[in-house]
């Protein structure tokens, strides 16, 4: 029974050593390679933070389409807009379930892209 209880213990230990060590996945950053879900009408992060040099790549875990340009959402207003240093990401279309690499990114600084047929879509890529 002894023996039992100190297998149990163990096991319990190891499980949290195991889940503790995969904690910390921010910015869905596996690997170097910086992936944004989007759902129908949202990206599911408002933001990821990359080093220059770097791409995002945008899964469409959807079946609508997606139209992804620079420039962010006032309330229901499009403002396209290409900041400085930001690569140009003219009308790219991610069809459903698709994934569309943008960038690189070899400029530093907080550059926005947004969905041009989805009011509100929009997010902030931040690079260091």
């Amino acid at each position: 029974m002894k023996k039992m209880l100190g297998v149990l213990i163990f096991m319990a230990l190891l499980t949290m050593l195991i889940s503790a060590c995969s904690i910390g996945q921010s910015n869905n950053n596996t690997n170097g390679q910086n992936i944004v879900d989007m759902d129908d009408l949202t990206f599911k992060q408002a933001s990821i933070t990359i080093n220059k040099g770097q791409s995002v790549n945008l899964v469409n875990d959807a079946m609508v389409i997606h139209v992804i340009a620079n420039g962010t959402w006032d309330g229901s207003t499009p403002k396209p807009q290409i900041e400085p240093g930001a690569p140009k990401i003219d009308n790219v279309q991610i069809g459903g379930n698709a994934t569309t690499t943008i960038g690189p990114f070899n400029t530093a600084g907080t550059f926005h892209i947004y969905c041009t047929v989805h009011p509100g879509m929009k997010m902030s890529i931040i690079v260091k």
